[in-house]
């Protein structure tokens, strides 16, 4: 990523969400649609946590719709050979999740799915926006590429905020989550290097500009 309109220099994910909330407060009144976009293990999920949770003590409606509840099952990615690359933005619903957020804008009551990392499945019809929700926080990895179909998210975003790490962390804690799962330290070390840090520089490659920079510890 190239220039950017503004810069954060905190590294507390509540600190960041308060420097965020500055920002989203101050938006036109209405449904908004906020992107937090950035690499894998950066801290998106964190932030947007708390940025719901700072805007709730504000008084402000919030729901948090991530982009991975659109992954697309093992059993599919087995018969396309990609599920050793699973997370690269081939192995998503890239279609289905830019046809959501377009009823996200146009102000609907939405249904959505919502990835639970533990079973390594996509629950259909966990996440609910109601349609008097003023900010819906969407998180994911690819909201910014410069690749289609996601170019066509362009249209739906009030404000775009980059999450990211230095590379040394985000590696690290990639290892970590594949350690968590059960992989062993050589087949963690093989997951986060073959598929993850691929993902990592594709995105730094090919994302666009966003409003916000927000760098994580």
């Amino acid at each position: 990523m190239q220039a950017v309109a503004m810069s954060a220099g905190e590294t507390d994910p509540f600190a960041l969400a308060e420097r965020a909330a500055e920002r989203l407060v101050a938006l036109p009144p209405g449904r908004r649609l906020v992107a937090l976009a950035g690499p894998p293990a950066a801290g998106k999920s964190t932030v947007s946590a708390a940025l719901s949770a700072r805007l709730a003590e504000l008084g402000h409606g919030a729901v948090v719709v991530p982009m991975d509840g659109f992954h697309l099952d093992n059993r599919i990615l087995v018969e396309r050979g990609l599920l050793d690359r699973k997370g690269a933005p081939e192995t998503f619903d890239a279609d289905g999740f830019v046809h959501a957020i377009a009823r996200a804008a146009a102000g609907e009551t939405l249904v959505f799915p919502v990835f639970d990392r533990s079973r390594d499945i996509a629950i259909a019809g966990a996440g609910f926006l109601p349609a008097d929700t003023g900010f819906v926080l969407v998180e994911g990895n690819y909201l910014v590429l410069d690749d289609a179909p996601w170019t066509r998210l362009g249209d739906y975003w009030d404000l775009t905020i980059w999450i990211d790490a230095e590379t040394g962390t985000l590696r690290r804690r990639l290892v970590d989550r594949w350690l968590a799962e059960g992989l062993s330290p050589d087949a963690a070390i093989a997951r986060a290097e073959g598929n993850d840090m691929r993902n990592v520089e594709l995105l730094r490659r090919r994302s666009r500009d966003c409003d916000m920079v927000l760098m994580q510890a």
